[in-house]
C-alpha cells in the first residue's frame, strides 16, 4: 500500500489517513479494524462463567465508548469528503473519493488483493451513501425507519431539503447506513471466521474460493459476529448536557439508530426487495471493482453490471437497485483509464472517468490525460462516446488499421520506458492511471474544467 508523502496533495494524504483509521494495521492498534479484532479475541478468552470485577466492567464500558466514538468520527469524516450543499456538489464530491481510491489502488501485482481487502469497506460506504439519495428522490423507499424521519419535514421534498432537514436525515439515516456499510463484513476477522479463512496452521490463502461447506459456514458466523459487535461491542453515545428535553429526545433517537443499523445488517444478509439493497448492491459493486480474488483483471471491470445483473435475476438483490446504482455511476468505475479516438482521429489518447450519472452509461465523463500523444496535467472534461471508446470492440477494429509502425510510434510516445512499452497491448482497450496519478500536479482531476 503506497504512503501518504510529499508527492501527495492534501486531499490524497487525507483520502490515505480516512482509510488508515478504517483497516490501517499499525504497533497503536487503534483503526476500526484492529479495534474490532481486540474485541473478538478478549471475547474468546473470556470464560461464559468468570466473575468480573466492577473495575473490568467499567473497562469494557469505556472500551465501548471508545470503539462508538471512533466509529462515529470516521462517519463524520466520510460525511465532510461526500455531502455538499447541492446534489450535484455531493456527487462531485463522492466521484473525487471514489476515484482517488482507485487510482491509489494497484491494479497489476501481488499487492492488489490486500490492497482491496483495506479499502473496499470505504469504497462501498461511499456507494451506499449516493445510492440512498437516489431511490429517495425517485420515491423507491418504503423503510419505516427512513419514511418516518423524513415526515419531520412534510412541507419539503427530499430534493428541496433545508440544512436542518439535511442535518436530520444525516443523524438519523447516512450516520448509521455508514456504520453498517463499515462493519457489514466485520465479523470474518473473528478467530473461528479466521480458522476458515487462513486455517489453524495460517497457511491457507484467505483469497481463494471456498467449497460451499466453507462459505456458508463463513457467512454464518459473520453474521452471527457482526451483529454480536454491533450490539455488545458498541455503546450507545452518551448524552452531554442539561436540557432534559434534549437528553429524552437523544436516548430515542440513538435507540431507533441502533435499531435501525441492526435492521440494515440483518437484511443485507436477506435481501429480497428490502432495505438492505442499500449495502448488498454496492457490496456486490465493490467486490468487482476491488476484487481480492486471483483473478482480478483491471481489463474488465465495465463488466461489473453483468454481474449485478446475474445476481438480480438469481434473486440475491433487487433489480430496481440495481438499476438505480447503473444510472449513478454508469459502466465505467471512477477512476478508470479511457481510451478514445478524437474527432480528428490519427491517433488514439487517453482519459479517466472523473464524474457521476453520465447521461448515456456507456459513454463516460472524463478528464483527458493526454493531447496530441503528451501526458498533461491542466486536460478538460469530456464526454467519451461510445463510438470513439476503444474499449468497445468496434472502435478497436478501426484502430486496429492503423500501421503496426504507426502503434508503435503511440506506444512510445505514452509509455515511459522500453520494458513498460513490451508490455502493454498493441491494440489496448484501457490504461492504467496510476502511475499517472501518482504524480503530484495529475491529482487534480476534479476541479472544474469543461
Amino acid at each position: 500500500m503506497a504512503k501518504p508523502d510529499q508527492h501527495q496533495t492534501h486531499y490524497t494524504r487525507q483520502v490515505h489517513s480516512l482509510l488508515s483509521k478504517i483497516y490501517g494495521r499499525s504497533q497503536l492498534k487503534d483503526s476500526m479494524l484492529e479495534r474490532a479484532i481486540h474485541y473478538f479475541n478478549h471475547q474468546s478468552f473470556m470464560a461464559t462463567d468468570e466473575t468480573v470485577s466492577e473495575n473490568h466492567l467499567e473497562l469494557e464500558k469505556l472500551e465501548r465508548i471508545d470503539r462508538h466514538n471512533h466509529l462515529l468520527n470516521i462517519c463524520l469524516e466520510i460525511i465532510d469528503l461526500t455531502e455538499g450543499d447541492s446534489f450535484e456538489e455531493s456527487n462531485r464530491k463522492s466521484a473525487q473519493l471514489l476515484g482517488t481510491i482507485q487510482l491509489i489502488s494497484p491494479t497489476e501485482g501481488k499487492k492488489v488483493t490486500d490492497n482491496n481487502e483495506y479499502y473496499k469497506s470505504l469504497y462501498k460506504a461511499i456507494l451506499s451513501l449516493r445510492l440512498l439519495d437516489k431511490l429517495l428522490f425517485d420515491g423507491e423507499i418504503t423503510d419505516s425507519h427512513i419514511t418516518k424521519t423524513l415526515a419531520e419535514f412534510p412541507e419539503q421534498p427530499y430534493a428541496q431539503f433545508d440544512l436542518d432537514a439535511q442535518r436530520r436525515v444525516i443523524e438519523q439515516i447516512k450516520i448509521p447506513l455508514l456504520m453498517a456499510a463499515l462493519l457489514q463484513d466485520i465479523g470474518i476477522y473473528h478467530s473461528d471466521a479466521q480458522a476458515i479463512l487462513v486455517g489453524t496452521d495460517l497457511t491457507e490463502d484467505p483469497h481463494r474460493t471456498l467449497v460451499v461447506d466453507e462459505r456458508k459456514k463463513l457467512l454464518t458466523i459473520n453474521y452471527k459476529q457482526t451483529l454480536k459487535y454491533i450490539i455488545d461491542g458498541l455503546s450507545v453515545p452518551v448524552y452531554v448536557g442539561n436540557s432534559k428535553e434534549e437528553r429524552d429526545q437523544f436516548v430515542v433517537d440513538e435507540k431507533v439508530k441502533s435499531q435501525f443499523l441492526q435492521q440494515l445488517i440483518k437484511s443485507s444478509f436477506k435481501v429480497k426487495q428490502g432495505i438492505g439493497n442499500l449495502l448488498k448492491v454496492p457490496q456486490i459493486y465493490t467486490s468487482i471493482i476491488l476484487s481480492t480474488k486471483s483473478s482480478y483483471n483491471y481489463k474488465v471491470l465495465p463488466k461489473v453490471y453483468q454481474v449485478l445483473n446475474k445476481n438480480a435475476e438469481l434473486g440475491a438483490c433487487s433489480q430496481k437497485v440495481v438499476d438505480a446504482l447503473y444510472q449513478i455511476t454508469g459502466m465505467f468505475p471512477q477512476g478508470y483509464g479511457v481510451i478514445y479516438m478524437p474527432q480528428e482521429g490519427g491517433c488514439y489518447e487517453y482519459a479517466i472517468v472523473n464524474r457521476l450519472y453520465p447521461a448515456l452509461p456507456e459513454q463516460p465523463l472524463c478528464r483527458i490525460a493526454t493531447r496530441k500523444l503528451a501526458f498533461i496535467s491542466h486536460g478538460h472534461n469530456i464526454e467519451v462516446e461510445k463510438q470513439s471508446n476503444l474499449y468497445f470492440p468496434h472502435m478497436a477494429k478501426k484502430v486496429a488499421r492503423l500501421s503496426k509502425e504507426r502503434l508503435n510510434e503511440i506506444l512510445e510516445l505514452l509509455s515511459s520506458n522500453y520494458q513498460e512499452r513490451q508490455e502493454l497491448d498493441l491494440l489496448p482497450r484501457c490504461w492504467h492511471a496510476n502511475e499517472f496519478f501518482s504524480v503530484k500536479i495529475n491529482q487534480k482531476l476534479w476541479n472544474k474544467k469543461d
